[in-house]
């Protein structure tokens, strides 16, 4: 089974895993923002100037974003 990648709580960007295992995850756009693996929905946006969904979540940079993020 595979692993489930960890999404900033913040701004919902899908994070890349370490390269060293022990290194903490952290959001580099958000570096305080809580990160979990608690997520749902995986969008990739290449062009957010001409996407209307990430004008409707506000994503203003290419990337891979989750949909809903679940911090508790």
């Amino acid at each position: 089974m595979a692993k489930q990648p960890f999404a900033c709580g913040e701004c919902y960007r899908i994070l890349p895993e370490p390269e060293n295992k022990k290194d903490i995850v952290q959001c580099k756009h958000c570096p305080n923002a809580p990160v979990t693996t608690d997520w749902q929905g995986y969008v990739i946006i290449l062009n957010p100037e001409r996407s209307e969904v990430a004008a409707r979540l506000n994503v203003t940079s290419p990337g891979t974003y989750a949909l809903k993020v679940n911090i508790r």
